[in-house]
């Protein structure tokens, strides 16, 4: 061969016919090879077939979330984004180059078509339809033509009742999909699913039910047009119309073609047709594609590649480029451009991306795939952080903060969309962790996010194959219906099975049952009341004997061991003595249960002793009464009281008293008096829980995030939920007590000349803008004066102002009325109408029981 002048082919064709095999031949035929696939499965596929012939440290995979590179490897099987573009090799090839008109990833096959080559050969695979194109990027092309190996042939419309054995039926929504299967399952006794949102272990394992005879039907998406090569005889189209991403529209015959040329492999015959509401195909189309007959494809997607870093704007400006030729059309919309555009208007993203590898970084960043297909602003949120951990740390990313994140989606309980949106998120960690550069120890998180990917692949597939496949219905119906003598078992994962088929899952101590619809539960459930009250009875003793490391309290107050919800918090008398409801089974006897109940409350008084501590220790104090009244209002309010609350008993606490509790971590401030422990991100979590169930509150609160000194007051959250994480609430801000007072004791040393310049550290130690601390300012005492030379002015109000405007604490809006506060402080200081609840009742009690 003339190695100086490399061969570039096209060898086009319809489905089913051998080019792939072709492409692999011949790269096996020379020293070394690329060939780019436009799956994830399909590269996999192809790397186990080559590894096959040329042994492990031979060949190469290069995936977004999988990578096998051993040192030797001379064969690389890819995904088309993940092909090297620095490494030489005698032979490459693209497969699906027809691609290149697709409207999401066109523009990544229209680079590889440009620039890809292999050294001595270079092929493109690909439909016929992209000839025309291909002649005008590479008028020297040499073309091979390939022909189906089978007869393709329309068999118009069959209600789904009729459709025969080995058949897939296509829609183009999980929503369709799954309708579709149920109606399958209750009909047919089952069916697969294929979606293109599945893990590619999800989707193989669902594939092989149906390869392996253990049902007969496949419900899909056009995520089988491409990659899978399946047993099917017959192709149904349940719709026409997709949603593209932009809009609704009808398939075109290509793309009617692609899908039903699953049907017939290698030299069986297969056909097509259409079922449910599906309109009968046009004659034309149904021509062009028995005969394989169509349109030109004339589009092309292309995006500048030769990109500038210099900054953010040349960085996006060199993305909007238009196209060398004018048959191409410029990729616009792109997901990395998209969140480029978004993150480089976020004044922190931007002021930190202004050099060269700071862009180049951000750039990466943005190319981290959004596998839930959302373009959503929790995924720029994501990128965001990504970045900015990135930047502060060298490169790399905080180990403690990826594990957390992994960890958030290792769990493998929830529905199939619960469980879809997991592996989405997993994907992404899958990727990250590719990244070699990213992560301190880049081998330990691919296992890591693999391991988790897989278990939640695995879960999904098993949720799948419950919801649309009814295995157990002609050996589970048939034993119930012909013996009462049911054979149940518990397997350690909790599974209860009856005669070899799962019935049900005991989560701790709660049975969730399985059953057949139609048929009758009697016999399994009687068959699951002889094996629970023995596993209970187990379960009962192993939780009271076990460690407290092996329970735990998430943030809406359930309960876990070793991650089974065990119970849930409910109100009690006070915060920090709440009700503990268990979670269990009709089974479990009175015994077990107080048994159990008192093994978790001796963990949660153990976990608030140790996460709380300051709030345990002032229960035991001997200090005198007007002492026990501030410890009793900063008890009730889990952590801290304002200052303005217990003004009349702070004057009367003796020094001693004083000195003694500011020994045990009580910080007597101008504003508040709080326990700076109780300000740890763990303190915190659990006090939010605790306000939460003590104060019956369904919604979501979120927390602060560690290191947060101020958050946004939400208008419908109670001021008590942010007083108790140790946040006090001023305008529309609340703001951590210990900054606040770093804030008081600055200003008032400041505020001793009159007016005064406010100095930026106090916008620093607030982390906000001058208006936003202007309002914080205004809400503890200080007022804003014209500015001089430009310095911006403030004073201190008048003590008499400031107690007319003051009310409850807080400063009141310039419209309150005064009148009605000064009469209610009279009141007070009367002792007229006192509340009974009041801590000032508390001590009045408490002195007439000691007198008593």
């Amino acid at each position: 061969m003339d190695t100086a002048s490399p061969i570039i082919t096209a060898v086009l064709g319809p489905t089913n016919t051998g080019k792939t095999h072709y492409a692999i031949e011949r790269m096996l035929s020379y020293k070394s090879g690329i060939i780019g696939f436009p799956l994830r499965l399909l590269a996999r596929e192809n790397y186990d077939r080559v590894v096959e012939q040329k042994g492990k440290q031979a060949v190469a995979l290069i995936t977004g979330e999988e990578k096998i590179l051993p040192e030797k490897a001379r064969y690389f099987l890819c995904t088309v984004e993940s092909m090297p573009t620095d490494k030489s090799t005698e032979f490459l090839a693209v497969d699906e180059i027809q691609l290149i008109s697709d409207q999401e990833r066109g523009h990544v096959f229209t680079n590889r078509l440009l620039n890809a080559r292999g050294t001595r050969e270079t092929i493109f695979l690909g439909a016929s339809t992209v000839e025309t194109t291909l002649k005008k990027v590479l008028p020297g092309i040499k073309y091979i033509s390939r022909p189906r190996l089978s007869k393709l042939k329309y068999s118009g419309s069959k209600k789904i009742t009729r459709l025969p054995k080995k058949t897939a039926i296509v829609a183009f929504s999980a929503q369709d999909v799954y309708a579709l299967a149920d109606l399958i399952r209750k009909q047919k006794g089952g069916a697969v699913v294929v979606l293109g949102a599945l893990s590619p272990r999800t989707r193989n394992s669902q594939v092989e039910m149906y390869q392996n005879g253990e049902v007969d039907y496949l419900v899909a998406t056009d995520a089988i047009g491409m990659g899978l090569n399946l047993n099917i005889n017959h192709v149904a189209f349940a719709q026409r119309v997709k949603f593209d991403g932009i809009r609704s529209r009808h398939l075109s015959p290509q793309e009617l073609a692609q899908i039903a040329g699953r049907a017939g492999r290698h030299m069986n015959d297969g056909t097509f047709g259409v079922t449910a509401d599906c309109s009968l195909l046009d004659e034309a189309v149904v021509d062009a594609i028995e005969n394989h007959n169509f349109k030109p494809q004339l589009r092309a997607y292309w995006r500048n590649t030769d990109l500038s870093f210099e900054s953010l704007s040349s960085l996006i400006h060199s993305l909007e480029l238009s196209p060398p030729y004018s048959f191409m059309t410029k990729k616009r919309d792109a997901a990395d451009h998209t969140y480029l555009v978004g993150l480089s208007k976020n004044k922190n993203i931007a002021s930190r991306a202004s050099n060269k590898l700071a862009v180049r970084l951000l750039w990466d960043v943005c190319q981290i795939p959004d596998f839930s297909k959302t373009l959503s602003e929790s995924h720029s949120y994501f990128l965001e952080q990504v970045f900015n951990h990135l930047q502060d740390n060298n490169g790399e990313l905080p180990e403690n903060w990826v594990a957390k994140q992994i960890q958030r989606f290792n769990r493998t309980d929830g529905d199939i969309d619960t469980l879809s949106s997991r592996l989405a998120h997993i994907r992404n960690w899958t990727y990250i962790s590719n990244r070699n550069n990213w992560t301190r120890d880049p081998l330990r998180w691919q296992e890591e996010t693999r391991a988790v990917e897989d278990r939640l692949s695995d879960a999904l597939h098993e949720k799948l194959t419950q919801r649309f496949v009814d295995l157990r219905a002609s050996v589970l119906v048939r034993k119930m219906q012909d013996s009462h003598q049911l054979l149940a078992g518990i397997s350690l994962k909790g599974e209860v099975s009856v005669e070899g088929y799962k019935v049900g899952n005991l989560n701790g101590l709660s049975f969730s049952p399985n059953l057949i619809k139609g048929s009758d539960p009697k016999p399994v459930l009687a068959a699951v009341r002889r094996v629970l009250p023995t596993e209970l009875k187990k379960r009962a003793q192993d939780i009271n004997n076990d460690i407290d490391e092996k329970f735990s309290i998430d943030t809406s107050g359930s309960i876990y061991w070793r991650s089974n919800l065990l119970a849930y918090l409910a109100l009690g008398h006070t915060p920090l003595s709440p009700k503990i409801l268990l979670r269990a089974s009709d089974l479990i006897s009175l015994q077990q249960e107080e048994l159990i109940i008192s093994r978790l409350r001796s963990w949660l008084d153990h976990h608030i002793n140790e996460c709380l501590n300051p709030l345990v220790r002032i229960k035991k104090v001997d200090v005198a009464s007007p002492a026990r009244g501030i410890l009793f209002q900063i008890s009730e309010n889990l952590g801290m009281v304002l200052q303005n609350k217990v003004k009349n008993l702070l004057k009367n606490v003796s020094q001693v008293d004083r000195n003694y509790l500011t020994k045990l971590g009580l910080r007597f401030g101008t504003e508040v008096l709080y326990f700076p422990e109780l300000l740890k991100p763990k303190a915190i979590e659990l006090l939010s829980v605790l306000w939460q169930v003590h104060n019956s509150s369904n919604s979501t609160l979120n927390l602060p995030l560690p290191g947060q000194v101020t958050v946004e007051k939400k208008a419908a959250v109670s001021d008590g939920y942010y007083l108790a994480l140790g946040f006090v609430p001023l305008g529309n801000r609340a703001v951590r007590a210990d900054i606040l007072e770093r804030v008081a004791v600055i200003l008032r040393q400041q505020s001793k000349v009159q007016p005064f310049i406010l100095e930026d550290k106090i916008l620093s130690l607030l982390g906000l803008g001058y208006e936003e601390t202007k309002i914080i300012l205004r809400e503890i005492g200080y007022i804003e004066e014209k500015s001089v030379a430009g310095k911006r002015m403030f004073k201190r109000k008048s003590q008499r102002r400031q107690s007319m405007r003051k009310r409850g604490g807080y400063l009141s809006k310039k419209d309150d009325k005064t009148k009605s506060y000064r009469s209610q402080i009279v009141s007070k200081e009367k002792g007229q109408n006192a509340n009974s609840d009041s801590p000032f009742a508390v001590l009045k009690n408490f002195r007439l029981e000691q007198s008593g």
